[in-house]
């Protein structure tokens, strides 16, 4: 007998657009601005993100350029993912199989709301009182801590990150780095005031050992462990968990029932295909040739075996995502979740995670969160994280899959542009038919330099200084370079 709810066939599956919490993130009451500008105004912040994703950055081409061919895998990988889902209904039909045959549990669920009501059914079934986590971006997505604590359950994250920011009561700053915007004096501040570390010094080695003495007993009595998912392997039904701390192994062994909770497009067909992913996941996020655990689950613990789960349940999570297969979006679902773009992106370096205002932060996050967070196209709340972008491409060249983020952040803002007031789209429709005409282009040219003196007058203009803060004035020359080629000074 198997907890399997059965999808509808085909690609298809689940709630195309649903949505992803039913409560909303404290962030969405400010705008991106507000969040941005908060964000650069903190100096402790900015330091902080600046020197990790420095060093994360530093550390994927140094552990690239160890491979004979970093660019022909990266070609390669892109094949396996496009390959992946254009055949996605399939491949995850072969991996529930194969999990319900080494005697595990699917759910499929439609939305963040069938998955959080299937845990909390599960951990009310088996009596769980306390719940012990690993880090997982899909379980922060479906607000899933929120749901186990409205059902009575305590939740631990025992990511030493998560944990960080769990007790700080915020939400990651980075996929792979939850606590990365708060250094070593912050985290012994929360530490003293929401752990119970009777003060001490400000030392990582000290509060390192805090930390594993608090979270142990939590492993020991955990009635329930719950990760996320890396990829599932189809062609076995296994479950690989990619982490830097043995929580991820405590958390799926020790307690009597594991649930594994999965973002549907995070699986492949086979052995071969998981070994490229791995040989470049770590290497592109944080520049280790491997992460210190890989950790594989085939089925719960069988007969013999002296560690493991009775019970096995992995939970295959939709929330829009298969609304993005077919469309122009359809590259996003090839994601590893790699934290690459986030190290490169010089919008990321400035403002950190929260700016983006939902779970996912940099430049895929700036994408994800428009096409996931959104309530419908005029949700300008989160349509707005795709205007969190210089378009400066460095997030195609980190990419290990290659996905060009800058086209589907660029495809996002047209969608934004075609749902904007009556006003703004006249404006811009009027500066779009001018500037696609040599004549008016030429004109425009001409008005700006002989009007230069007048351009810091913008800022006096109906929300001008909006436009213009934060922007250094182009310094416009005498001329045009039409003009100058006109006179052959060029």
């Amino acid at each position: 007998m198997s907890d399997r709810i059965e999808p509808a066939r085909g690609t298809n599956r689940g709630s195309a657009r649903s949505a992803v919490v039913s409560g909303e993130w404290p962030l969405w009451s400010t705008t991106l601005r507000d969040r941005t500008a908060a964000a650069v105004a903190d100096p402790v912040l900015r330091r902080n993100v600046a020197a990790a994703v420095d060093r994360f950055a530093g550390g994927r081409v140094t552990a690239l350029a160890g491979l004979h061919d970093a660019d022909g895998l990266r070609s390669a990988a892109r094949a396996v993912r496009a390959d992946v889902i254009d055949h996605w209904a399939d491949i995850l039909e072969e991996l529930a199989d194969n999990v319900l045959a080494r005697g595990g549990h699917v759910c499929w669920a439609a939305d963040a709301a069938e998955a959080r009501s299937y845990v909390v059914d599960v951990a009310s079934r088996i009596g769980a009182r306390t719940v012990v986590k690993s880090k997982s971006m899909v379980t922060e997505e479906i607000s899933l801590n929120e749901a186990l604590e409205a059902g009575g359950c305590r939740v631990t994250e025992t990511d030493l990150g998560e944990w960080i920011i769990q007790l700080a009561a915020e939400h990651p700053s980075h996929i792979l780095v939850p606590a990365v915007h708060r250094d070593r004096h912050q985290i012994a501040e929360v530490f003293d005031r929401r752990a119970g570390r009777p003060g001490g010094p400000a030392d990582p080695e000290v509060l390192t050992a805090f930390a594993r003495g608090a979270l142990r007993d939590r492993f020991l009595q955990a009635d329930l462990g719950i990760t996320g998912v890396n990829f599932g392997v189809a062609e076995t039904g296994s479950l690989v968990l990619v982490t830097n701390e043995g929580n991820g192994r405590l958390v799926s062994a020790l307690p009597r029932v594991h649930i594994a909770v999965m973002g549907a497009e995070r699986v492949v067909r086979t052995w071969e295909q998981l070994d490229l992913m791995l040989n470049l996941l770590a290497r592109s996020g944080t520049g280790q040739p491997l992460s210190a655990y890989t950790s594989i689950t085939t089925g719960p613990r069988a007969a013999g075996e002296v560690d493991g789960p009775d019970e096995l349940h992995l939970v295959i999570v939709d929330n829009g995502r298969s609304g993005l297969a077919g469309t122009e979006m359809n590259e996003m679902l090839n994601c590893i979740r790699c934290g690459a773009c986030l190290n490169v992106c010089p919008v990321y370096r400035q403002t950190g995670g929260h700016a983006y205002g939902w779970v996912y932060p940099g430049p895929m996050g700036a994408v994800l969160t428009p096409l996931l967070a959104a309530r419908g196209p005029d949700d300008t709340r989160a349509a707005e994280a795709s205007s969190a972008s210089t378009l400066c491409g460095a997030c195609m060249e980190a990419c290990p899959v290659e996905i060009p983020l800058q086209d589907l952040l660029l495809g996002l803002r047209r969608r934004k542009a075609s749902h904007a007031a009556g006003r703004d789209r006249l404006v811009w429709r009027a500066w779009a038919a001018a500037w696609r005409r040599p004549g008016p282009y030429r004109d425009g040219n001409r008005l700006a330099v002989r009007a230069r003196r007048l351009l810091p007058l913008v800022r006096h203009l109906p929300a001008g200084h909006r436009w213009i803060e934060g922007r250094t004035l182009p310094a416009l020359p005498a001329r045009t370079f039409t003009e100058r080629w006109d006179a052959g000074d060029v």
